[in-house]
């Protein structure tokens, strides 16, 4: 597992090829073990393969762009419930999909669909349901490795252990 974890990178360019749906099923299959708060499982998915809508929703956040390059678009819809830990469960579910992703030779990219009006947006065309929210997103599908364009202004690397841990004695 830590070589997963370590191996796993967000992926921005893919080849056109569509992304079986049993592999999503099982991505899905493994990704909904996740634990959550009190176990409430406050997600739902829509797999996106209309090209149609996959531009719709790549208009819908700052990072959204690659949604409409990537053959799925997998949308983490969660659920108005009031509980602040909703979002923090979100992110376990969205790590839990990128890693069963990437265990079946997927790239992945998480991206998150903003302000709340671009949410309400998205809504509609994805068939969310009342009190169901498409904040995040994740474009899915087989890396273009020949695409070495890394399009980001973000420092690449990672901080080191003594960096981020402190001891309290």
């Amino acid at each position: 597992m830590d070589d997963a974890i370590a191996s796993l990178r967000s992926v921005r360019h893919f080849l056109p090829h569509p992304v079986p749906r049993v592999t999503i099923e099982e991505i899905i299959e493994v990704a909904r073990w996740t634990g959550s708060a009190r176990n409430r499982q406050p997600w739902r998915f829509v797999a996106v393969t209309d090209p149609a809508i996959r531009e719709q929703l790549s208009r819908l956040g700052d990072y959204a762009l690659l949604l409409a390059r990537a053959p799925l678009v997998l949308a983490l819809l969660s659920h108005d419930d009031g509980f602040a830990d909703t979002e923090f469960d979100l992110g376990r579910i969205a790590q839990s999909i990128c890693l069963a992703a990437h265990q079946r030779g997927l790239g992945t990219c998480l991206t998150t669909l903003h302000p709340d009006d671009n949410v309400r947006a998205a809504a509609e065309p994805l068939g969310a349901g009342p009190g169901w929210f498409p904040r995040h997103a994740i474009a899915v599908g087989y890396t273009d490795a020949e695409n070495h364009r890394t399009p980001t202004a973000i420092p690449v690397g990672r901080l080191p252990v003594r960096e981020l841990l402190t001891w309290v004695r």
